[in-house]
């Protein structure tokens, strides 16, 4: 008999985080999360991993031609920005005054949104 375990991790990333780039080619880049994609642990960032797609031109886009957009990095490789002190810094999760449980930087305390 085949066990599937549900392999899915907490993401600790969200859309509209700035991000550092912490290995690859863009490292120690910063930008704003757009996309995630919970599928492949990856997220779109603005401005890092710029890839260019070739477009053949269609009836819907007649204009075709290259196209410069941003792929897909790691979420092992992406940490969030500080609000308060504006480095890098881990994420965890804790209880607000109101009793709801919210993301808090590590390094300073604050709570993230």
């Amino acid at each position: 008999m085949e066990r599937k375990f549900n392999t899915q991790q907490k993401i600790h990333i969200r859309k509209g985080d700035t991000v550092k780039v912490l290995s690859g080619d863009d490292r120690n880049k910063t930008g704003k999360v757009l996309e995630i994609l919970t599928a492949k642990n990856r997220a779109l960032v603005e401005g890092i991993n710029i890839i260019t797609k070739h477009q053949k031109p269609s009836a819907g886009k007649p204009e075709g031609g290259i196209k410069k957009i941003e792929g897909g990095v790691h979420i092992s490789n992406l940490m969030v920005i500080d609000p308060a002190s504006g480095k890098a810094t881990r994420i965890g999760r804790k209880l607000n005054e109101k009793g709801k449980l919210q993301r808090y930087s590590r390094k300073s305390g604050e709570f993230i949104k």
